[in-house]
């Protein structure tokens, strides 16, 4: 049973930080991209952050690069992402994704987010 919990949202004044955790279960997770994609209210989805399955290589978007950093732990099947310097644009609920591209065939999987509310 494929399982990802996202963890550690909550609210926080503006220049606050946060950190979310998201935990998998039912799959290899070390073989995985992981992602973190973000919907505000009455928006789309925004991508985030990814990091690749050997956590080596890290990607951002635009909007958080320089305050978000992501990590993962593979012994724990755990990702992670550092935000900092927080804005209420940041404000979304959060979800971790996890894709996995093989053969010409894709795996992929979502958590059910974690609330992130940015205000004074």
């Amino acid at each position: 049973h494929v399982q990802l919990v996202a963890s550690g949202g909550g609210l926080v004044q503006p220049g606050g930080s946060l950190r979310l955790s998201c935990t998998a279960s039912g799959f290899t997770f070390s073989t995985y991209w992981m992602y973190w994609v973000r919907q505000a209210p009455g928006k789309g989805l925004e991508w985030v952050s990814g990091i690749n399955s050997g956590g080596d290589k890290t990607y951002y978007s635009d909007s958080v690069k320089g305050r978000f950093t992501i990590s993962r732990d593979n012994a724990k099947n755990t990702v992670y992402l550092d935000m900092s310097s927080l804005k209420p644009d940041d404000t979304a609920v959060y979800y971790c994704h996890a894709d996995q591209l093989v053969s010409g065939s894709r795996n992929d999987y979502w958590g059910l987010g974690t609330q992130v509310t940015v205000s004074s």
